[in-house]
């Protein structure tokens, strides 16, 4: 189980689907944390996140996952809040993760979750690319904003 959060953070992924807008990229850095099993023993991992660049702040969540990442089979879900500043602008909202993996490849959607936003992050869509190069993560976020108040 413990597997699942290394090869999740080694994946290339997309999240959201927003109309076209504006982009944003930079750094971050990811904790995980392991907490005791879920009933069934469904592991669990406290989430802390770093993000540098364009978008500056940190976000904290849960991840559970189960199933044999070492043989290349498994499945995770989790959420987590993100909080901080991009474009200017203050807020915060939640991202929604469930992926799996098994034979025919990975497949992860990551969404931010529709009303989240607060402050004037409040109305926001976007779609995040992740790229892993040996230890360092980056994001590309392309995302839509309403106008400020």
């Amino acid at each position: 189980m413990k597997l699942i959060g290394a090869y999740l953070m080694m994946a290339s992924f997309t999240v959201g689907n927003p109309a076209a807008g504006a982009e944003a990229s930079g750094q971050f850095s990811v904790k995980l944390t392991a907490l005791p099993a879920a009933p069934g023993g469904v592991a669990q991992h406290r989430l802390e996140k770093h993000f540098s660049g364009d978008l500056a702040g940190t976000s904290t969540g849960v991840m559970m996952s189960a199933g044999d990442p070492a043989k290349g089979i498994a499945g995770y879900v989790a959420m987590e809040m993100v909080e901080g500043t991009l474009a200017g602008r203050t807020g915060s909202f939640a991202l929604q993760h469930n992926g799996t993996m098994d034979a025919g490849g990975q497949q992860l959607n990551v969404v931010i979750v529709p009303g989240s936003g607060t402050g004037a992050l409040a109305g926001i869509s976007a779609r995040m690319t992740i790229r892993i190069a040996g230890r360092e993560h980056f994001y590309t976020l392309s995302y839509a904003l309403p106008a400020a108040p």
